[in-house]
């Protein structure tokens, strides 16, 4: 079992974690004890929408899409851009 104790939610590490709520994820030996700052913590992380399949803004390709025409990974992606457009350029020569 692989134990952290650093809250997911608050980014917060403990070393006394006599008291704090946790919970398992996984099973076996790659389970995963999770310590939590508090109660809240704990059941906002449960509620946490996972990724799901439906092609819709919950997917990782959704959460792309959305920051895509970031200022900052827009500067990033026409950067991308231009690189991969120079790279097929020197293919042709």
């Amino acid at each position: 079992m692989i134990t952290t104790t650093l809250d997911p939610i608050s980014l917060d590490d403990f070393t006394d974690t006599e008291t704090l709520p946790f919970l398992f994820e996984g099973k076996g030996d790659s389970d995963l004890k999770i310590y939590f700052e508090s109660g809240h913590n704990r059941q906002e992380y449960l509620d946490t929408p996972l990724h799901a399949s439906d092609g819709g803004s919950t997917t990782l390709n959704g959460v792309n899409a959305a920051i895509a025409d970031n200022p900052i990974t827009g500067s990033i992606n026409q950067a991308n851009q231009r690189l991969h457009t120079q790279e097929k350029t020197h293919e042709q020569l």
